[in-house]
């Protein structure tokens, strides 16, 4: 780290604590023995989502909120599931060290987690993302559900 006072490249942390969700750093300049304070935070690639059509858009969290919490309304699913379902698919493709992945990827994850947490609100999102459009759709995930 250059310290900002004389410019010299080599500088001590003399001290370091976690603040909000970023580390900050207390420097010191071993030439010139001034001190500063420096933030590190940890810097995530941009999460991109290939789309049907075949276009990209950056991952938005709220949309995946959205969808959820459509599928769980009326449903005994409190909002920090949600939450919690959507920081385990971001961090798994971030531990994956994962840049791009497909809407049919995110909403198998989506699935996945709510056939372990809710029944009926596995049919309702799968209804909506696999795009339903007969009753025998419904029936054949429902007789899954019950065969599995």
């Amino acid at each position: 780290m250059k310290c900002p006072f004389c410019g010299y490249d080599d500088t001590k942390v003399i001290d370091s604590r976690p603040s909000d969700e970023k580390i900050r750093r207390r420097r010191e300049c071993s030439q010139c023995g001034k001190r500063f304070t420096t933030y590190e935070v940890v810097e995530k690639p941009v999460l991109m989502v290939i789309k049907k059509d075949g276009s990209y858009e950056p991952f938005m969290r709220g949309k995946v909120i959205v969808g959820i919490t459509s599928a769980t309304k009326k449903r005994a699913i409190s909002p920090e599931t949600i939450e919690h379902i959507v920081d385990d698919i971001e961090n798994r493709l971030a531990n994956e060290m994962r840049t791009e992945i497909t809407t049919a990827e995110i909403g198998d994850s989506v699935l996945s987690a709510l056939k372990d947490i809710d029944l009926v609100a596995y049919v309702r999102f799968a209804s909506i993302y696999k795009e339903f459009d007969d009753p025998e759709s419904f029936v054949k995930v429902i007789t899954e559900l019950s065969e599995g």
